[in-house]
């Protein structure tokens, strides 16, 4: 395989977590009784723009489906995340109505409701029919379309130039990075900004995150591998922002080459420092990875085994892509959990891919009374903890298994 970006062979591997289905792709009862395909996912490193990426096996089309199960607005932290961020930029690059504001990946219009709310025209863009919808139902005007430079020459012609695009982890989820960047430097005014919100690849690899690993993201960000990239499709970068969302992130200010009047920040140079120095430029920086991935599923495994030899009950809680990642990784079944519940109505009802565990509502959490319970989306540990403090009513304990595991 050769890099996505540059076209450099591929032969440093970060990861090899064996194969699964694509994380977000979840049984009903009919496709139950169907094969699921199972794809490799194995992560290689580019020695040469130091661009980490899932070897590629299924197309975009084949992950990003019209019935997509990805609902941003039910995490109430990320809807704070989000308003947070609206307020911010609107102040800083000074929008009003006279702006026009898009969001690549717009989902379920998490965000945009805010950029409505202060009454500044937006576009939304966003492939998956199923949450299409849904920020239609918010009043969003939606492209249901995959982003790229035909798309974004198509917008241009209609006049939907934009002051700022907001592109909230989606970097990492588009198999032609280069065509993606390079729609950015298109659809921008002269003088607009552009925002990417990725998970950092540094934090990644320091803090054991390998569960972020599956097929729908195809990269895995460092601030060095996006200034190869960005300069090479016509965006600049002027800004960072290191961020505590999905286990730590970056947040990318980006400007048109060619007209950008946004002076670089010393924070860009800084990180970029840190980067080289913690060793990203080396293979020796990813050597370990594997072990460590490999800990964690040996320690999560023995931990069930012997809940279930103890009699002891484990449930699961967010049937999110990290989660399908570790329990595939680990070979987990309905044997030793018996069912995950989610808030996500579209969720439940159906069953994870490859475990093909059932996913139920939060009423099973009071009726079976797990002595466990399981938290897969680790990154938002606080706010569920919070949520389902009442468990404690039964002596129920949560557990988290990455980056290691941990009993609370």
């Amino acid at each position: 395989m050769k890099c996505r970006h540059c076209g450099t062979e591929l032969k440093l591997p970060l990861v090899d977590l064996g194969s699964a289905p694509p994380s977000n792709a979840y049984l009903t009862a009919q496709t139950l009784k169907a094969p699921e395909k199972w794809f490799p996912l194995k992560v290689l490193v580019c020695q040469h723009c130091w661009l980490v990426q899932t070897e590629d096996h299924a197309g975009r089309e084949a992950l990003f489906t019209p019935d997509y199960a990805y609902f941003s607005s039910f995490s109430t932290s990320w809807l704070a995340h989000a308003e947070r961020y609206v307020t911010a930029v609107v102040a800083r690059f000074g929008l009003d109505r006279h702006s026009h504001v898009v969001e690549v990946a717009a989902n379920d219009g998490y965000l945009l409701q805010y950029v409505q709310a202060h009454h500044i025209p937006c576009t939304g863009i966003e492939p998956t029919a199923s949450t299409a919808a849904a920020a239609r139902g918010k009043g969003i005007a939606i492209v249901e379309d995959f982003f790229g430079v035909r798309l974004a020459k198509e917008l241009l012609a209609q006049g939907k130039q934009a002051d700022l695009i907001a592109a909230n982890n989606v970097l990492a989820h588009v198999p032609d990075i280069n065509d993606f960047v390079a729609g950015f430097a298109k659809l921008l005014k002269p003088r607009g900004a552009a925002t990417f919100e990725f998970p950092h690849l540094l934090r990644m690899v320091q803090e054991n995150q390998f569960d972020t690993v599956y097929h729908e993201h195809y990269s895995y960000l460092s601030l060095t591998a996006v200034e190869h990239i960005f300069p090479a499709n016509g965006l600049g970068i002027f800004d960072v922002e290191e961020l505590s969302t999905h286990g730590g992130s970056l947040r990318v200010f980006a400007q048109r080459s060619d007209t950008g009047q946004y002076p670089r920040g010393a924070k860009v140079d800084e990180l970029l420092q840190r980067e080289d120095q913690a060793g990203i430029t080396t293979a020796e920086y990813y050597a370990g990875f594997q072990a460590k991935a490999d800990k964690v599923k040996d320690d999560f495994l023995a931990f069930l085994l012997d809940a279930k030899r103890q009699g002891k009950t484990v449930a699961g809680y967010g049937a999110a892509a990290k989660g399908n990642t570790l329990l595939n990784y680990a070979g987990i079944r309905p044997d030793l959990i018996p069912f995950v519940v989610d808030r996500n109505p579209d969720k439940q009802g159906k069953y994870m891919p490859g475990s093909r565990i059932p996913i139920v509502d939060e009423t099973q959490l009071k009726t079976h009374r797990p002595d466990r319970v399981l938290i897969l989306p680790w990154n938002l540990r606080v706010e569920v903890m919070a949520q389902l403090a009442y468990i404690r009513e039964w002596d129920g304990r949560f557990v988290a298994a990455v980056p290691e595991l941990e009993v609370a």
